[in-house]
């Protein structure tokens, strides 16, 4: 086979990004592996030493231990679970799939929050003799939280309880009820065994009353496209390139929408307007061409973006389009995570990484903690390890915030510990505050609060000078 055509019919498989979450010892582990393991996707180096392995670690007696394929800390093996968060790569005729294997323990969950931040569909597994269990009400309210719209429910171990169809339904009706009540849309029911591979690949024999397709099959075949043209441009400065005096770019990943040579765009927070001269795409450029230029771009298209007058423009800004400006604020109503083991304090400093936006802030007030059992709502004054609440937070400055609904990359943050530069928190902008809005209502200028003190003093004290004011 020709492999310059090979390489180019996989490069245009699109991309499906999934992780599989739930309680511990539901079986996340064992199914990414038998599903590797029945696609053909191991090599004979990785299935030689899953043989080996079976034998020192395993699990299932005289059969391959599938869980050994993706657990790969020394610590998973020898204790049987998933720690940290593993990342797998397989593809089949249809579609390309990154696999996220989470754990289910509640210690871990900051981990599994990192990898249902990038994907598209959550494969929550239940153990068919346990049904729903609290991990399992606390992965489902995360992935919800999340914005993840497609939910498939694993029904798993159904060789432990004979192939059941009333135990399936009852497990499905349950489930069902939870979705409805934490406003999960899109979710399908498959009854599996992750140890012997019924219904992950093929269709089972055992299960002959399940009408529905296997998993991977589902996986291979699922919708999950998004409406793009509708979406509004942004677009993070990531570096300013400025290779000599008669050139300067500004680099960066388009995080939704489009934009085309010759449209209006407008600079946040600065608020300063100017128009697209041209559009350079990495992508063509070739050695005759060596800055090769496009009409168009669109998410998620990494390019360099010229413009027609001379604008202050830095790494951390936002490029929109001028007609359909995000809100700027430095007042952020927000859902955090929280991912340390220092509890959170209101009041205290931290750094607030966003896109390409790094801002100093803190947290002024609680608004209530989520209970993960019972979806209620607690008043607390501080965040320990794992809990998820509505806070108020303040910036040093303003951004330009998306909600998380409308961008996943503009309307999510991390947050940093300034002392020690650990990841403590995870976040999701709600909402934006009108206080300290800065959303051009006074022309393209941006007001910073010692402007606003002053125009406030010339009111009150020389009226007459009112029309004067800076």
């Amino acid at each position: 086979m020709d492999i310059i055509n090979y390489l180019k019919k996989h490069e245009n498989k699109d991309m499906l990004r999934f992780l599989t979450c739930g309680s511990v010892d539901d079986g996340k582990s064992t199914l990414i592996g038998r599903m590797l393991y029945d696609s053909k996707m191991i090599f004979d180096d990785q299935l030689a030493a899953a043989e080996s392995e079976s034998k020192k670690y395993g699990t299932t007696g005289e059969k391959i231990d599938m869980a050994l394929l993706v657990d790969g800390l020394q610590s998973e093996r020898e204790q049987g679970i998933t720690i940290d968060v593993a990342y797998r790569f397989f593809t089949t005729e249809k579609r390309k799939f990154i696999i996220a294997d989470t754990p289910g323990h509640e210690q871990y969950t900051r981990n599994m929050v990192t990898g249902a931040s990038t994907a598209d569909v959550a494969i929550i597994l239940i153990d068919a003799r346990k049904g729903i269990l609290t991990q399992t009400r606390r992965h489902s309210f995360i992935v919800s939280l999340l914005g993840i719209e497609h939910v498939i429910v694993a029904i798993n171990k159904m060789d432990l309880v004979d192939f059941s169809e009333a135990v399936y339904n009852e497990i499905s009706q349950a489930y069902g009820l939870l979705a409805d009540e934490l406003g999960i849309q899109n979710t399908y029911y498959i009854p599996v065994s992750a140890l012997d591979g019924d219904n992950v690949v093929d269709k089972s024999n055992h299960t002959p009353w399940f009408q529905g397709k296997p998993l991977l099959e589902l996986l291979d075949t699922m919708d999950i496209s998004k409406e793009q043209k509708s979406e509004n441009f942004r677009f993070p400065v990531q570096y300013v390139n400025r290779p000599h005096l008669n050139f300067r770019g500004f680099c960066g990943t388009i995080a939704a929408g489009s934009v085309s040579v010759g449209d209006d765009i407008t600079v946040l927070p600065s608020g300063k307007t100017t128009t697209v001269k041209s559009i350079i795409n990495a992508g063509n450029i070739t050695e005759a061409n060596r800055e090769a230029t496009v009409q168009e771009a669109y998410a998620p298209m990494a390019v360099t973006i010229t413009t027609e007058d001379e604008v202050d423009i830095g790494r951390g800004d936002m490029i929109v389009h001028t007609h359909s400006l995000p809100r700027v604020s430095n007042s952020l109503k927000v859902m955090l995570v929280w991912m340390d083991d220092k509890p959170m304090t209101l009041g205290r400093n931290y750094d607030i990484k966003r896109a390409t936006s790094v801002v100093s802030g803190h947290f002024e007030h609680i608004n209530y903690k989520v209970d993960v059992n019972t979806y209620e709502r607690t008043q607390v004054k501080a965040l320990e390890l794992n809990d998820i609440a509505s806070c108020r937070m303040i910036l040093t400055r303003p951004i330009a915030s998306d909600s998380y609904k409308e961008n996943r990359l503009t309307g999510s943050f991390i947050v940093v510990d300034r002392i020690t530069n650990n990841t403590v928190g995870a976040g999701m902008i709600v909402g934006v505050s009108r206080r300290d809005e800065d959303v051009l209502k006074r022309g393209s200028k941006h007001y910073s609060d010692a402007e606003k003190a002053l125009n406030q003093f010339i009111r009150d004290n020389f009226p007459e000078w009112e029309c004067k004011t800076v």
